[in-house]
C-alpha cells in the first residue's frame, strides 16, 4: 500500500494545529490547511493563524493565499488542494491535512457522485449567473426550497454542487438527494481528531477569545475595514469578525460582543463535531492523553503494514 493521507481535523481549540505541525515534521512532510478562514491575508488573531513557530518548520499550503476583499469557495478549495496532494502522495509523502472546515476536507478526501442527469451548459450557466449576480446564498435558498435535504449537506458556498442539485432536479423533477451518489475515497486516508471533553473544549475555546482580544481582535478588524475590506465581505463573515463589526458600528458593546463571540465559537465546535463524526472511520483521540503524535504514527504504521 503507498502513502495515505493523513487528516487531522476536528473542533476548534482542539490543539489539532500543533498535532499535524509535529506530525508532519515526524514525517518529512507538509501540511494542507483545511481552514476557510486561513485562506485570506490579514485575517490572522480571529482565526489563530499559526505562527511561524507553530508551523516547527514544516510547509503549509493554502493559508493567506487570498486577499481578505475576495470570496474563496469549497471549489475553489479543492482545485488548489488536490494538487499538492498528489504531488506529496507521488514522492511517496504522506500529505497532512490539517483544519476544522469540514466541507474542505471532504472535498480532498472523497469524490462525490454527481448525479444520473447529463448537463445542461445552458441552465448551468443561468444559475451561476444568480449566483454572480445575487449571491451564493441566494442560489443556496433556491436550492432549499426544492431539495431542503441537499440544502442541508451543501454549504452556500459550494456554488458548484449547489448548481448541479438544481441542475438534476430542474432536468429530471427529482431530487439530487434521493439519488443514491454518495462519497467515494480518493485515497487510502487516516483521519483522526483529538477530542476533549465538552465543558473542557467549552473552558478551552472560552480563554481562546479571551486571548484573542487581548492579542488585539478588535484593532485587526477595525484596519482590515480602513483597508477598504467590506463589511460584507466573506471573511467578514467568520465567527469574531462579524461580531467585532457589529461592536465597532456601535451596535453592541464590548461586553456583549465578548459574549457573543464565546457562544457562537462554542455552538459552531459543536456542529463541527457533529459533521465529522460522519467522516467514515475516523478515530477520535482523548486529547488529554500522552504522545498523541505516538499513538498517530502508530496507526499510520499498522494501516500500511495492511
Amino acid at each position: 500500500m503507498g502513502a495515505p493521507v493523513l487528516a487531522v481535523v476536528g473542533p476548534t481549540a482542539s490543539g489539532k494545529t500543533a498535532l499535524a505541525a509535529g506530525l508532519a515534521a515526524r514525517l518529512g512532510s507538509e501540511v494542507i490547511s483545511a481552514d476557510c478562514m486561513l485562506v485570506y491575508r490579514g485575517a490572522d488573531i480571529g482565526t489563530a493563524k499559526p505562527a511561524a513557530a507553530e508551523r516547527r518548520g514544516v510547509v503549509h499550503h493554502l493559508i493567506d493565499v487570498v486577499s481578505p476583499s475576495e470570496s474563496f469557495s469549497v471549489a475553489d478549495y479543492e482545485r488548489a488542494a488536490l494538487p499538492v496532494v498528489r504531488r506529496l502522495l507521488k514522492a511517496g509523502k504522506v500529505p497532512v491535512l490539517c483544519g476544522g472546515t469540514g466541507f474542505y476536507v471532504q472535498s480532498v478526501l472523497f469524490s462525490r457522485g454527481q448525479g444520473c442527469a447529463a448537463g445542461d451548459p445552458a441552465l448551468r450557466a443561468e444559475l451561476e449567473g444568480i449566483a454572480a449576480r445575487e449571491g451564493n446564498s441566494a442560489l443556496h435558498a433556491m436550492l432549499r426550497v426544492v431539495d431542503p435535504e441537499s440544502a442541508e449537506k451543501l454549504h452556500p458556498n459550494d456554488v458548484r454542487r449547489v448548481v448541479r442539485a438544481l441542475e438534476i432536479f430542474r432536468l429530471t423533477g427529482r431530487k439530487k438527494s434521493a439519488q443514491d451518489d454518495g462519497f467515494v475515497p480518493r485515497f487510502p486516508y487516516l483521519c483522526v481528531a483529538p477530542a476533549y471533553p465538552r465543558d473542557r473544549l467549552y473552558a478551552r475555546i472560552d480563554r481562546r477569545v479571551d486571548a484573542m482580544l487581548e492579542a488585539g481582535l478588535v484593532e485587526e478588524v477595525r484596519a482590515l475595514l480602513e483597508s477598504g475590506v467590506p463589511a460584507d465581505a466573506q471573511c467578514m463573515q467568520g465567527i469574531g469578525y462579524k461580531e467585532v463589526v457589529q461592536y465597532l458600528k456601535n451596535e453592541i458593546s464590548h461586553s456583549t460582543m465578548r459574549d457573543m463571540i464565546q457562544k457562537n465559537t462554542r455552538n459552531y465546535a459543536k456542529r463541527q463535531i457533529t459533521f465529522f463524526k460522519k467522516i467514515p472511520n475516523i478515530v477520535w483521540l482523548d486529547a488529554r492523553g500522552q504522545d498523541l503524535e505516538g499513538q498517530v504514527m502508530e496507526l499510520l504504521w499498522k494501516m500500511q503494514e495492511n
